[in-house]
């Protein structure tokens, strides 16, 4: 039985919404690959990074790790400025922003450049992406918003699969002699093109009755978030100076003075940046509780596998990216299904999922193991395959069941309550996967360092299984 927010009523108006068409909707998913696409592929341009700008191994890590962490702390703050001035506006401003942000990356002349453009892309896709989620829910009923949301889901999962295998394509054609530049320069046509269609047929919506800005929940959210954030990601590279560890001991204290604000605010009546009230909402949190390691492990084991793939078995930027061609299509064809599988079978596809990637996961181990270093397409292809089916039944799935009961008023802010938890999680899969896996590489060797990573990460879809079996049977 799903659960609803008591706390305070939520006043509405009797207009009807405006409606979100097929073209909207390829709109607003277009912009929604975006900012996920640029979290991964840069993963297999890194060495081209690296030598092109006499970039170390830490500046490195601050190009992936500057782009996530400001994506993901300003991502809630996104999602309140939509419904506070209108999510159209907010979205035409992030994607263009986002367009600029990525020609500045291209044209970087240093890694210092490179890193400063990269947190303001981030900033700029936090102030886009929550905006995707907030249209769908505001625009959409019944079974054509259960499509969006499969839509939505599918698209996200293919766009970090195909992210990786892009980013090697890129680099490998150096069009225009522009080399890995072009992983940043091809978002540029895109933006256009998405620019031009979302003046003319996304529609404006915002919450009916909008609340300011949380400044104090805001700060300290970011604060929180950075605590964590900055040290995993930063840490090894930079040796585990006293910084991080200080900065870690803060995460608790920090998360802790954030959560009291928030449920102060919340209970006075005054609409706090993530409502306690609204994860009263049993499909949003334990949704939100199954993301976390499904997205932990997901992106991990991209950037795991990137590095392995390119360094220890010597592929190049593009067979590294087609070793993950056959998790790309099978993600594909089995969310396509999604849809039918959920209305017929409910949230036990989700469980089924945990169980098939598992076995995915397996199979890549062993591949490994027994063919090191003589890895490629075709010893991972059951493996990818079977992970990549596994993801599409979990992912869009859980997407939909997290926005399922949030009322269309709170859109904004439960969108970017769901995309923060998404992409913090992200970035904390390649924080503490990769890190794990490169503190074991010059004590166990390449082949071993990746199969125990493996296991690591199949310890955690074994957790996502096991967190499954408590979601509601059905999904509105």
């Amino acid at each position: 039985m799903s659960e609803t927010v008591t706390t305070r009523a939520v006043p509405t108006t009797t207009a009807a919404p405006p409606a979100l068409g097929g073209l909207g909707l390829f709109t607003v998913l277009l912009a929604a690959a975006l900012p996920l696409v640029d979290f991964f592929i840069v993963n297999v341009a890194l060495p081209a990074i690296g030598a092109d700008l006499r970039a170390g191994e830490a500046m490195l890590e601050l190009v992936v790790a500057g782009y996530g962490v400001a994506y993901a702390v300003l991502l809630v703050l996104g999602g309140r400025l939509g419904d506070l001035f209108g999510r159209r506006r907010l979205f035409l401003g992030g994607m263009a922003a986002f367009g600029l942000t990525s020609l500045a990356c291209g044209l970087a002349p240093d890694a210092w450049s490179l890193v400063a453009a990269r947190v303001a892309q981030g900033a700029s896709a936090a102030a886009m992406l929550p905006q995707v989620l907030a249209t769908i829910q505001a625009t959409t009923r019944g079974a054509r918003r259960a499509k969006a949301m499969s839509l939505y889901g599918a698209t996200a999962g293919l766009s970090m699969v195909a992210g990786q295998i892009l980013g090697g394509v890129l680099v490998a054609a150096d069009v225009a002699g522009t080399g890995w530049r072009s992983v940043f320069l091809v978002n540029v046509p895109v933006v256009v093109v998405g620019l031009i269609l979302a003046v003319r047929v996304m529609p404006e919506t915002r919450s009916q009755h909008p609340e300011p800005v949380d400044g104090l929940g805001t700060v300290l959210l970011a604060g929180s978030l950075l605590t964590l954030l900055a040290p995993l990601t930063e840490g090894r590279a930079a040796g585990w100076p006293l910084w991080t560890w200080l900065s870690l001991a803060a995460f608790p204290f920090a998360a802790g003075a954030f959560w009291a604000v928030e449920r102060r605010a919340d209970r006075s009546g005054r609409t706090p940046l993530v409502p306690p009230s609204l994860l009263a909402l049993a499909s949003l949190r334990r949704g939100l509780a199954l993301m976390v390691p499904f997205s932990i492990g997901f992106s991990g084991f991209m950037f795991v596998i990137a590095l392995a793939l390119q360094q220890g078995a010597g592929l190049g930027p593009v067979p590294a990216g087609l070793a993950l061609a056959p998790m790309a299509v099978a993600f594909l064809f089995v969310s396509l299904a999604g849809p039918r599988l959920i209305a017929r079978f409910g949230t036990r596809v989700v469980t089924a999922g945990s169980a098939v990637q598992g076995v995915g996961i397996l199979l890549i181990g062993l591949a490994a193991w027994r063919d090191w270093p003589h890895l490629d397409v075709g010893s991972l292809l059951p493996g990818a395959a079977v992970a990549g089916a596994g993801q599409a039944l979990q992912l869009p799935n859980v997407l939909r069941l997290v926005m399922s009961e949030v009322p269309p008023a709170r859109a904004g802010v439960g969108s970017g309550v769901m995309v923060t938890t998404q992409q913090s999680s992200l970035a904390l899969g390649v924080a503490t996967l990769g890190t794990l896996f490169l503190t074991l590489v010059p004590r166990m060797g390449m082949r071993d360092a990746l199969v125990t990573t493996l296991l690591v990460q199949l310890a955690g879809i074994v957790l996502t299984g096991l967190l499954s079996l408590r979601l509601p049977r059905r999904v509105s």
